[in-house]
């Protein structure tokens, strides 16, 4: 090896050392930087402990960081009660309340907003609190979809069960589709908020890891955020289950009259994910029309909307039902699709029903429609 070769090899490896020394003094005063701005904010970041409990405190922007990117891992967090009294500012503002519980608005230190439900518990062995908060736990728990509604983390002692969720600025479907609210929302919104339904149906259906069957599809159960976008919500009765079960082994009726599939009215007939389609195409039925699909005439008769829209459908006359329903003509064509959709959905045999994914893409017009079946010969049935 001569000089100059050696001089190059000196002049490499104390070039190396100089931006070695350069990053480590670099690398510290970073550190310095972040210590310094913590104490400064006052942040304390605690351990989590082997429950995935998270004991939040003063968390302030930094620490909340760190809480979220564990909630993006799809891992809801135990809250105390003491934490959700705080979020909630001690359960001041109520959403709103059903037989199941009470919904209030908070939000976490770093001003991200969340709805906290209080289940309703008859004493500690209340069975039917247990399952719904089991329900919603294990099935929108291990779930991340862009049309589901978020769950961040849950509370449960022996004195209270409360489920922690994304707050929903513009709360549920069924304020703007049964109110005077409902001129307020553009047809084409309704339209993507069909879709964006349709799609969370089909990812709990088809997409899961083990399918989620939700049996209580409506429109109070379908949240939208700021943006209208709609999410679907209240997972209290849903079901896990095995992707080779062709049915649930569930015996009893599940879900809301009106919207629960006809087989829930018969004995011994067995329950698959189809019954979630049924009920997405009542659903379907009520955007078309704006109204709910049963009402009590003067005369006491019942005036149900779904049998109004078959009876068009099968005199040729869809497009007249849409301008009663005051529809405008630029959006006829795409609700007499989401109709004959709504048709598809609602047939007698579970079988007849398309799966969600094929729903999808009929209301988006990427599929052409077959003329569907005539439905509802066991719904009438059960009516009368």
């Amino acid at each position: 090896m001569n000089v100059f070769q050696l001089a190059v090899i000196v002049v490499t490896v104390l070039v190396f050392v100089i931006i070695a020394v350069i990053l480590c003094a670099w690398a510290r005063r970073l550190k310095r930087a972040i210590v310094s701005e913590l104490k400064q904010s006052g942040a304390t970041i605690l351990p989590l402990t082997s429950s995935n409990e998270v004991q939040v405190g003063e968390m302030d922007a930094p620490t909340m960081e760190t809480f979220l990117q564990d909630l993006a891992k799809e891992k809801p967090v135990r809250f105390t009660a003491q934490q959700l009294r705080s979020f909630t500012t001690n359960y001041s503002e109520v959403l709103g309340s059903g037989g199941s519980g009470v919904v209030y608005k908070g939000q976490f230190p770093n001003g991200i907003k969340i709805a906290v439900k209080v289940l309703i518990r008859w004493g500690l062995l209340d069975k039917r609190a247990e399952e719904q908060f089991m329900a919603e736990v294990s099935t929108i728990g291990r779930t991340y979809h862009m049309n589901l509604v978020r769950l961040y983390g849950f509370s449960y002692d022996r004195s209270m069960s409360a489920l922690v969720y994304e707050y929903m600025e513009n709360g549920s479907l069924d304020k703007y589709l049964f109110s005077d609210d409902a001129q307020g929302i553009d047809w084409n919104k309704l339209h993507e908020i069909a879709i964006g339904t349709a799609k969370g149906i089909a990812y709990l259906h088809e997409e899961c890891q083990q399918r989620i069957i939700h049996y209580d599809i409506k429109p109070g159960n379908v949240l939208l955020d700021a943006n209208f976008n709609p999410k679907v919500a209240d997972f209290g009765l849903a079901k896990l289950c095995n992707r080779e079960n062709t049915h649930d082994s569930h015996i009893g009726y599940k879900g809301t009259p009106g919207y629960s599939a006809p087989e829930f009215l018969l004995h011994n007939f067995p329950i698959t994910h189809k019954c979630d389609v049924y009920s997405f195409g009542m659903l379907l039925f009520e955007i078309v029309g704006r109204r709910r699909n049963a009402k009590l005439r003067s005369t006491d008769s019942l005036d149900w909307f779904p049998k109004h829209v078959w009876d068009d459908y099968e005199k040729g006359e869809l497009a007249t039902m849409t301008v009663s329903c005051g529809i405008e003509e630029k959006d006829r064509e795409t609700a007499q699709r989401m109709a004959k959709v709504a048709l598809w959905c609602v047939q007698d045999s579970s079988e007849a029903r398309p799966p969600m994914s094929a729903v999808v893409r009929m209301l988006e017009g990427a599929v052409e429609i077959m003329p569907p079946p005539k439905p509802f010969l066991l719904s009438i049935f059960c009516m009368d």
